[in-house]
């Protein structure tokens, strides 16, 4: 597995990622042991790159990833993030406050078991908040040695210019994939002017690009993709229809359209680095495969065209109101 650098602090990761979401919640039933299995699968095949969340499971994803690695530390690039609260009663709401910006990175420490991540997100915008404070309360956080490098997640040019100047900002998370290709307006070309890299999330379309999902009722009860306006009615088959495209051009390279997906992605340049969330082996080692596949101009070309900029049908999520635009 190649390596790529996230923005110009000397943030040295796998091509590509491993989100640990899944694991914990959101995608159906959890199994602590494939898990398991599945982080240490990783480190085998060169993936040292892992992505977790303090809100991930109410903290538990945080609890699993640190019981993977804890024999295996030196072995890992650990990206974690604060600022979607939940709260005991169902509610949420995001905080940026300094307070609750040193609060949540020493319970993150705890559930992780160590004395340090390596990067360290603010996982969405607090509006109410100047991300000047925030991102200083995060650079307090570096300065005592509890965080090496810094990152934001769904903010905008503006946000991340402002939070760039109080300290240097190695990584920008957002999702990024053929059915959501907005970043490309405009926070990638900022990322790029400024020399902060850019971590993809969801480069599968939460799955949907593997061509491996038929119908609304492939998903588990409790799978959060049940309520998401792209996996919803006409939205669902028109989205098909795209990936169809897709799985055209996979099969005529002997791939998988996940393979393709991701694929895509690594050749739209080298400062990009997709995470694709999975809590089993199979899908893993099938997506790490993407790493060896070629594509030339032309079948860049070839795939955009299949899958136009704006073409997915559906909003991101039921509720767009967090992602700072």
């Amino acid at each position: 597995m190649d390596r790529r650098r996230l923005g110009t602090q000397g943030l040295d990761v796998s091509e590509l990622g491993l989100g640990c979401m899944g694991m914990s919640e959101f995608y159906g039933t959890a199994d602590e042991g494939e898990a398991l299995a599945t982080i240490h699968r990783a480190l085998e095949l060169g993936i040292d790159f892992l992505d977790t969340a303090d809100m991930y499971g109410h903290g538990a994803n945080e609890k699993l990833v640190g019981k993977a690695i804890r024999d295996r530390r030196d072995r890992v690039v650990l990206a974690t993030k604060f600022g979607n609260v939940r709260n005991d009663d169902g509610s949420r709401e995001v905080r940026g406050d300094p307070e609750y910006v040193r609060e949540a990175c020493d319970a993150s420490l705890r559930r992780l078991g160590l004395d340090h991540v390596d990067l360290y997100y603010q996982h969405r915008v607090d509006f109410r908040v100047p991300i000047e404070e925030t991102v200083g309360a995060m650079a307090e956080l570096v300065a005592a040695g509890k965080v090496r490098y810094l990152g934001l997640s769904e903010a905008s040019q503006e946000t991340i210019r402002r939070a760039h100047a109080v300290h240097p900002i190695s990584a920008l998370q957002s999702e990024y994939s053929l059915w959501t290709r907005d970043p490309e307006e405009g926070p990638l070309p900022t990322c790029r002017e400024l020399g902060i890299g850019f971590v993809a999330y969801s480069p599968l379309g939460r799955g949907f690009l593997t061509g491996q999902i038929r119908s609304p009722e492939d998903f588990e009860e409790g799978d959060f993709r049940r309520h998401n306006p792209r996996f919803q009615g006409d939205n669902f088959r028109r989205n098909l229809d795209l990936v169809a495209r897709v799985e055209e051009i996979a099969d005529e390279k002997g791939r998988t359209a996940g393979q393709i997906a991701l694929a895509w992605l690594l050749a739209r340049g080298d400062d990009i680095v997709p995470i694709p969330g999975t809590k089993r082996r199979g899908y893993l080692e099938e997506n790490a495969e993407a790493a060896d596949v070629e594509l030339s101009d032309e079948e860049v070309e070839r795939i955009e065209q299949a899958f136009p900029q704006g073409a997915a049908a559906g909003e991101r999520y039921p509720d767009m109101s967090t992602i700072d635009r």
